[in-house]
């Protein structure tokens, strides 16, 4: 696999970059065109990889604010910067909630900072963490360490190079929490949005399980949060989304989306404290009464549940 280090952006912008490219919208600048109506741009202070698998492009450029940025596709996965909220969001909301997880599910996360912040529970025996892009792994280690700190070192972790979909398809595992780390629904991440891919996670789950799922920012990709919705109705007794703020994430809050057929939802306040100190997470972003608060959704958010 070839990269390319050490080169600033405006110099690989002049020699190579298409016109099509965000890089050669607006020079020095990663512009992500994911939305028809709305961009952003991140200046680039320096291209650390670029390089194109058999599924994406992957590119990895610094920041001046957000530190270390990622990109699939030209759109913005995870920065150095406020990854936290969106990895300790996805993960201790349903762990919390749960209260006595040991086996959980990642399908995605190739950046390692899902896991990282997983394993972090101590309660948690085995993750088995699912990513169809070896790729990513690999340049992660190398590129973005940061973010997973070890995590894949740990012998808790299980890493599977599969495609998400076919693996909770034809697994006989169960599961007590099932996060689905992916990307938006183009490309790989198509699959991880679908209604068989809803049902067979659901039947990995054990007794009381949950899944969370990442469902975009509902101002923009409203459809996206209602297919979700629609599907998790017809599976689940109790089914809603949860918000959190991530900045890199521009448009709005991002909406998690949560299925279980039990009652972790409606768990106390007190309770949740209660766990959060006996986990003796130090977090950035998440809080018991940040978990409780987020599930507290705005009007229009409201109106894209089916």
């Amino acid at each position: 696999m070839s990269h390319e280090k050490e080169r600033s952006a405006p110099e690989r912008d002049r020699e190579d970059t298409p016109a099509e490219d965000g890089f050669a919208i607006m020079p020095g600048w990663a512009v992500e065109t994911l939305h028809d109506d709305f961009r952003q741009a991140l200046r680039v202070g320096k291209l650390i990889y670029d390089s194109k698998t058999r599924h994406q492009r992957l590119r990895v450029f610094e920041n001046p604010t957000f530190g270390r940025v990622l990109t699939l596709d030209d759109v913005i996965q995870t920065t150095e910067g406020d990854e936290f909220i969106y990895h300790e969001m996805m993960s201790h909301v349903p762990i919390l909630a749960h209260g006595a997880a040991t086996d959980v599910l990642i399908i995605g996360g190739g950046d390692g900072g899902m896991a990282r912040e997983v394993l972090r529970h101590r309660t948690v025996e085995r993750v088995t963490m699912v990513e169809i892009d070896a790729a990513v792994v690999e340049f992660s280690r190398q590129y973005l360490p940061q973010l997973s700190q070890g995590a894949f070192d740990d012998p808790r972790l299980d890493l599977v190079i599969d495609d998400g979909a076919r693996f909770v398809a034809g697994t006989d595992r169960r599961f007590d929490v099932i996060i689905v780390d992916s990307t938006d629904p183009i490309g790989p991440g198509e699959a991880l949005f679908t209604d068989s891919f809803y049902a067979d996670a659901k039947r990995c789950l054990k007794e009381g399980g949950i899944i969370v799922t990442q469902n975009g920012v509902p101002f923009l990709q409203g459809a996206e949060l209602t297919q979700t919705m629609r599907a998790f109705k017809r599976l689940f007794t109790d089914r809603c989304c949860y918000l959190a703020t991530v900045p890199s994430y521009a448009g709005g809050p991002m909406a998690f989306g949560w299925g279980t057929d039990g009652v972790a939802r409606s768990v106390p306040l007190d309770v949740l404290r209660t766990r959060f100190a006996a986990a003796g997470l130090e977090t950035r972003y998440y809080t018991p009464e940040v978990h409780k608060a987020a599930f507290a959704l705005p009007a229009y958010v409201r109106k894209l549940m089916p």
